[in-house]
């Protein structure tokens, strides 16, 4: 077999590990106490095995469960929001961009004042997916590093998260786009 090799800076294992004590020499790790190194040394079925004592089970159904409803419920404010627009007048597109405004107002708004967190921690990958998931990625490294100063730290982070997302997105524009142009697909 395979031995895998991991080397863990002592420091991080004092972080992590409640005591020394805890290490159970002989069955996955060999101790060392070069340099203040910690050498664990285990097979790929024994790290295996070692992961699945150490994570916690993870309660799939209601996470998914969650993740539906409040992402559901952020869905239907926003179609709540478009259908308000057309009884106010607004044709179909003009009510679905008063819809994502509203929304990306509403994510910013809840991030700054710290409601949209704990919706997140609650709902998981239910907040993410919607446009407010974008807002609260634009706003939370703003907040956080605000205090670094207004351009080196707001203005600098603030796309820290949402940056690439948009990159990404405006450069697959780009090419459907010239495909589009190129084959002349209507």
């Amino acid at each position: 077999m395979i031995k895998q090799y991991t080397i863990i800076a002592a420091r991080l294992w004092y972080i992590t590990a409640p005591s020394r004590e805890t290490i159970r020499e002989g069955d996955f790790f060999s101790i060392t106490d070069t340099k203040g190194v910690l050498v664990m040394k285990m097979t790929n079925e024994q790290y295996g095995e070692y992961v699945k004592k150490k994570s916690p089970p993870s309660p799939m159904l209601g996470n998914l469960f969650r993740a539906f409803l409040i992402g559901g419920i952020i869905c239907c404010v926003g179609q709540s929001i478009s259908d308000a627009g057309k009884a106010l007048g607004l044709d179909s597109k003009t009510a679905g961009t008063a819809a994502s405004i509203s929304l990306i107002f509403l994510g910013a708004f809840l991030t700054g004042i710290g409601i949209y967190d704990d919706i997140a921690k609650f709902a998981g990958a239910g907040t993410l997916v919607p446009i407010t998931g974008f807002a609260n990625s634009v706003v939370s490294p703003a907040l956080e590093f605000k205090s670094e100063g207004f351009v080196t730290g707001m203005a600098a982070k603030m796309f820290a998260i949402a940056g690439p997302v948009i990159v990404f997105g405006v450069s697959a524009s780009v090419i459907y786009g010239l495909i589009l142009i190129l084959f002349g697909v209507s």
